[in-house]
């Protein structure tokens, strides 16, 4: 349970080792020395950490999962894997750990020692020697559309060393409509109502600008604008997940579902659902991104297509969904889409997370 990513990461991309390399236009490429500095510096602000903690969605349920954990963890070493300012380390104490291992490679590990009760260890996870073999493992690793920062590699690298965290991990998506997002897509071909002047010359343009672009788009999103019923395209158990070469080849899955209602299609949203294990006598946990939940700080993730599609009751909607490291920086995650809308030829299109 590690801290989730909230600013977006600059660019820089290339292949591991000190020396930079150039692709085949020449442009040299970043190290993954200069992409792991830039995303812990990231870190090292204050507000990214009172963002995530004042998600009481977020905050509470790790809160509850350790505490309602605590016969897996009383008097037990445990490690937190990015454990920022050290507040999941806290609830592990808490809980009865006998010992707790705040590992955090940004800066704002200074403010973490000052902890009661916890040894903070400064730098990634990958290059710490810890004093013993911890029991278990916490980690809020979780970035936008799941895997955005790759943080979950950290966290594979300190299970096959150390332990096992507990977690299931499913990627939901759903096809949408935007009121809003509608109304500014034909707001040029309404100019001349309003004032007697056809400019719409420009609504090509708009709809390119608005969806016809690659970008990832982070933003909240109403369940009223989601038509059909979120469904898995992806799963993850975390205590069985394999190691960053299995990331590396993209996680994801088919999908299928049927509209409900008519509505301008623009894309699909995605998002996830954490189930953390219930303790002796507890149900399960869930911590959901979904629009028909709590709202988060990871908010929904937006795959608009190049132009909208009507879609009616019961149109069928297919294709692929595929997490990917980018290519210019393995800590960005890509998207590729593969989609079929209705009678529609199916159409791919390859989404980045950009600055």
């Amino acid at each position: 349970m590690s801290q989730p990513k909230k600013r977006k990461l600059e660019s820089g991309s290339g292949d591991e080792g000190g020396e930079g390399t150039e692709d085949e236009d020449g442009a040299e490429r970043g190290t993954k020395r200069e992409w792991d500095q830039l995303y812990y510096q990231c870190y090292s602000d204050v507000s990214v950490h009172e963002e995530m903690i004042a998600d009481r969605v977020r905050t509470d349920a790790y809160r509850l999962s350790i505490l309602r954990n605590w016969a897996a963890l009383r008097g037990k070493s445990v490690l937190d894997v990015g454990a920022g300012t050290g507040l999941l380390s806290i609830f592990c104490a808490q809980a009865g750990a006998r010992r707790v291992y705040a590992v955090e490679g940004s800066a704002i590990w200074q403010q973490a020692r000052e902890l009661d009760r916890v040894p903070v260890l400064p730098g990634p996870v990958e290059t710490v020697e810890l004093p013993e073999q911890v029991d278990a493992i916490v980690s809020e690793w979780m970035g936008y559309g799941l895997l955005h920062e790759s943080m979950l590699s950290s966290v594979l690298h300190a299970r096959t060393k150390r332990s096992s965290p507990a977690g299931l991990c499913r990627a939901l998506h759903s096809p949408i409509s935007d009121q809003m997002l509608e109304w500014r897509l034909g707001f040029w071909s309404q100019v001349k109502q309003h004032y007697g002047v056809d400019i719409s010359c420009p609504e090509g343009f708009a709809t390119r600008c608005l969806v016809g672009h690659s970008e990832i788009v982070v933003q909240g999103l109403s369940g009223e604008d989601v038509l059909a019923r979120p469904l898995r395209f992806a799963q993850l158990d975390l205590s069985r997940a394999g190691r960053e070469q299995e990331l590396e080849a993209g996680v994801g899955g088919r999908f299928r579902s049927s509209c409900c209602g008519s509505a301008p299609m623009l894309g699909f949203a995605f998002g996830f659902q954490v189930t953390f294990p219930g303790g002796e006598s507890e149900k399960p946990l869930v911590l959901s991104t979904s629009p028909f939940h709590p709202a988060t700080h990871w908010k929904q993730v937006l795959l608009y297509l190049n132009e909208p599609v009507q879609v009616e009751q019961d149109t069928d909607v297919s294709g692929e969904i595929t997490l990917l490291p980018s290519r210019d920086n393995p800590r960005r995650v890509r998207v590729l889409l593969r989609c079929k809308v209705g009678d529609q030829e199916e159409k791919t299109k390859d989404f980045a997370m950009e600055d």
